[in-house]
C-alpha cells in the first residue's frame, strides 16, 4: 500500500450556524483599525474555538484567504464597585492575517 499525497481542494464552503457561532464580533478599536493596513483583522471568537475552525470560519463568511490565525485569552478582572465584588467575564480574541490582496470591510455586516 502506497501512501499518495493529495492536494487540498480550495472550495468555497457555504456559511453555517457553527461558522456564525465561532465570530462573535468584530474588534473596532483603534489598536484594531491601525492593524488593518497589514492586512490584520480581529475578532471576539468562542472560548473554545481553535485556530483551525476561526480559519474556515472567516474563508466561509467573507470568502478570503487566511493566511495565519493567532489568539489570545483575556482573564476577566476583579471589579469592586460600592463595597460590591463583581467580575468581568473571561474573552478570547483572534488576530486573523490575510493573503496578499483580500480584504474585510469592517463596517458592513455579516
Amino acid at each position: 500500500m502506497s501512501k499518495t499525497a493529495t492536494a487540498k481542494s480550495t472550495k468555497a464552503v457555504a456559511p453555517t450556524a457553527m461558522h456564525y457561532g465561532v465570530i462573535l464580533a468584530p474588534v473596532i478599536t483603534e489598536k484594531a483599525t491601525n492593524i488593518t493596513a497589514s492586512r490584520q483583522y480581529t475578532f471576539r471568537v468562542g472560548k473554545a474555538a481553535t485556530k483551525g475552525v476561526i480559519k474556515s470560519a472567516i474563508e466561509a463568511l467573507f470568502n478570503v484567504k487566511v493566511t495565519a490565525v493567532n489568539t489570545h485569552n483575556r482573564q476577566g478582572k476583579t471589579k469592586r464597585f460600592k463595597g460590591k465584588v463583581g467580575f468581568r467575564s473571561d474573552a478570547k480574541f483572534a488576530i486573523v492575517t490575510l493573503a496578499e490582496g483580500n480584504t474585510i470591510d469592517m463596517q458592513t455586516g455579516v
